[in-house]
């Protein structure tokens, strides 16, 4: 089996590479071209043309615009890389008779409510990022390829910048700390996301019925807030000196920190579709940021 994966330096990506590695001949591309084949996803052309040469039985697309309020100011070429590169990859994935496997978020979503969204729920994107998104999952339904689009919220990895790493640098740079608290949703590490993937493939190669959208992210829920506490309750525990107290981080809402993009505030997601499909048991949010501390302490 060939497998095809865009985006192999990204968070997701990074962890994707060790994931699909045992699932047949991984050829992992990033924006950087490499031995005539093209992972910019600026480059509609050169991806198909990379896919064709390549004739992958598996496209693995997590490469993404996801510079949310940067979208809000260059919306053309958000949409060329998160929508028009994914139907460059699913009409190729149906000629191909290939599987297209997509990552997408919660910002198609407007955030209303409380209740965790579902798959069924009414889209209502917020901001020029989400609808990108949402454009791009459009389009590859409409291919009819065989796909599965995986829509996730709160990423964070090992490797590379995340909310946590933020958090432990500035409670050592300063007295307190102001963290959002009316945003709610389940930080999800890369490495779920990839374990997941591998897991998902290994089905849809023997049940084509299986092709749709579903939610994956891990289980509970935090605020920012909470979110932050908890990485420094745990950093603190493990000897590591912080400036910021516990009583020192201060919830703000939303308002305190304008941004031009707005932000969801319900970014929960319902995956019992997922569970339910693929025999799966998502772990508690807690249980990865824990690991995930473990790793970079």
């Amino acid at each position: 089996m060939k497998i095809l994966l865009f985006g192999k330096n990204g968070q997701v990506g990074w962890e994707l590479q060790r994931a699909l590695a045992p699932l047949g001949e991984l050829i992992a591309l990033d924006r950087q071209a490499s031995d005539g084949l093209c992972g910019d996803l600026t480059n509609l052309a050169g991806i198909a043309e990379t896919i064709n040469r390549i004739k992958p039985d598996v496209i693995v697309n997590a490469a993404a615009h996801t510079a949310v309020d940067k979208a809000e100011s260059e919306p053309e070429l958000a949409h060329t890389i998160n929508a028009w590169a994914c139907d460059v990859m699913a009409k190729a994935a149906y000629r191909l008779g290939a599987w297209l496997i997509h990552y997408s978020t919660d910002y198609v979503f407007d955030g209303s409510g409380e209740q965790p969204w579902q798959e069924t729920d009414l889209t209502g994107p917020l901001g020029i990022y989400g609808a990108t998104k949402l454009a791009g999952e459009q389009l590859i339904q409409q291919s009819n390829c065989l796909h599965i689009i995986l829509r996730t919220s709160w990423v964070y990895g090992a490797r590379g910048n995340n909310f946590a790493k933020t958090m432990l640098r500035l409670a050592q740079e300063r007295d307190s700390l102001k963290v959002i608290n009316d945003q709610i949703g389940s930080p999800t590490g890369a490495e779920l996301l990839a374990d997941v993937t591998a897991h998902i493939i290994r089905i849809a190669l023997q049940k084509s019925e299986v092709s749709g959208i579903y939610h994956l992210v891990a289980a509970g829920e935090t605020s920012w807030h909470s979110y932050a506490s908890f990485v420094l309750d745990y950093v603190r525990s493990t000897g590591v000196e912080l400036k910021v107290s516990a009583s020192d981080i201060h919830p703000v809402p939303t308002s305190a920190f304008p941004t031009p993009a707005k932000r969801p505030h319900n970014s929960r997601l319902n995956t019992t579709k997922l569970e339910n499909t693929f025999n799966l048991t998502m772990p508690s949010w807690q249980n990865g940021v824990t690991r995930m501390l473990a790793e970079i302490l």
